[in-house]
């Protein structure tokens, strides 16, 4: 397929993202990645319209006594970008991440999700138990068949108001409880330069089974019924002030999960947690994994 390379001068100077870049071909497209650290392996997994730099204030915390590795999903970050909506799917995103955890061997393993990465991560622990031996479950949901919430409804519909015309950063930006500076504002949007390099952030929305009989509703149901068999231990960790995913869809969660504890709370957070409180769930998710 086609895809749009992002230059590579677009990540020099990001502030706070001083990480060495790697790289997994896969079928002709190239998948970035980070990897830092040594230890126990905790894969981080970012969601809609965000990429590694999410996860920048966590890395540090954790490869004290831990290896970090932090993927871009095709579409998103420093990965290539096919430049079709109709490229991306629920199937094609889990499967370059299966790949890239195969590629790496990685083994007992904590899989940390936010957004899309819940979909995709749970599904990469569920499907592949003898590789996950943890979870770190962060402002999202399981299942499928109805809309996360009219909060989400009413974004889906911003977004496709605006089209190629979003600005990653604004929305992470507007999204956050803390301060966040202009320069870290245009580091989120750095990776989409040019209009047809978004076709991955667009195609999101639509890859949410909203309804019944939306195609991958089934797959994300398959997801939750094996979460109700997962007895490895799993954390619970979702923020204060996020429209989208309340501290009830966090109960839910871990009243459904027979290994979750008891679900956490970060406070001064929105849906973007990691952006506005990333060194204390860095320093969590540490003591967890430890633990």
């Amino acid at each position: 397929m086609d895809a749009y390379r992002t230059p590579d001068e677009q990540f020099d100077r990001l502030p706070g993202y001083d990480f060495e870049p790697h790289y997994l071909e896969q079928a002709g497209l190239r998948m970035h990645y980070l990897d830092e650290g040594s230890g126990l392996p905790v894969l981080l997994l970012h969601g809609e319209p965000t990429w590694s730099y999410l996860y920048r204030k966590i890395i540090p915390e954790l490869t004290p006594s831990a290896r970090a590795i932090a993927p871009d999903y095709f579409g998103f970050g420093r990965s290539d970008k096919p430049l079709l909506i109709e490229d991306y799917s629920y199937d094609f995103h889990t499967a370059s991440i299966v790949r890239l955890v195969e590629h790496l061997d990685l083994r007992d393993a904590t899989v940390v999700v936010q957004d899309w990465g819940g979909p995709i991560g749970l599904r990469l622990a569920v499907e592949h138990p003898d590789r996950i031996s943890r979870l770190v479950i962060m402002n999202t949901g399981i299942g499928g068949g109805r809309p996360p919430s009219d909060e989400w409804l009413r974004f889906r519909d911003w977004l496709a108001r605006l089209g190629t015309e979003i600005i990653p950063g604004r929305l992470v930006q507007i999204s956050a409880v803390q301060p966040m500076s202009d320069e870290v504002e245009a580091s989120y949007s750095a990776p989409w330069p040019v209009p047809e390099s978004k076709a991955g952030i667009l195609a999101f929305p639509g890859l949410v089974p909203i309804s019944p009989d939306h195609p991958d509703t089934p797959a994300h149901l398959a997801v939750r019924e094996q979460l109700a068999h997962w007895e490895k231990p799993a954390l619970v960790l979702f923020s204060d002030s996020d429209p989208i995913f309340s501290l009830r869809a966090a109960e839910r969660i871990a009243a459904h999960i027979p290994g979750a504890l008891e679900p956490e709370t970060v406070k001064g957070a929105g849906h973007f947690l990691q952006e506005d409180q990333g060194e204390e769930i860095g320093r969590r998710i540490a003591r967890f994994v430890a633990a």
